[in-house]
């Protein structure tokens, strides 16, 4: 069982900045692969970036080069660099978790309650 809780979400001018972090519990995070996906309102939830257990890393083409996943297997967190922000970026960004190969779709084993990012014009 894993528990993720986000946080760093906020207000933003299109062109600043947000890190949001996702705290995980268990022993066993460094073996997940962990995600981050977005939902805007009244729209599904898509992918937007991924990193496996390995290191190995994915983005969506609408991020590329503005995000940066990382994670941090010592303090069991994983995060996600957001620069360059445009008001599409707005959304609730939720943090994910699951055993196995990365996947672009939502079929993730655990996820957070995620975190509301809001990028003004």
């Amino acid at each position: 069982q894993v528990q993720l809780v986000e946080s760093g979400g906020g207000l933003v001018q299109a062109g600043g900045s947000l890190r949001l972090s996702c705290a995980a519990s268990g022993r066993t995070f460094s073996s997940y692969t962990m995600a981050w996906f977005r939902q805007a309102p009244g729209k599904g939830r898509v992918f937007v970036a991924a990193v496996t257990w390995t290191g190995a890393n994915t983005y969506a083409d609408s991020v590329k080069g503005r995000f940066t996943i990382s994670r941090d297997n010592a303090k069991n967190t994983l995060y996600l660099q957001m620069n360059n922000l445009k008001p599409e970026d707005t959304a609730v960004y939720y943090c994910a978790a699951r055993r196995g190969a990365l996947l672009t779709i939502p079929q993730y084993d655990y996820w957070g309650q995620g975190t509301q990012a809001t990028v003004s014009s």
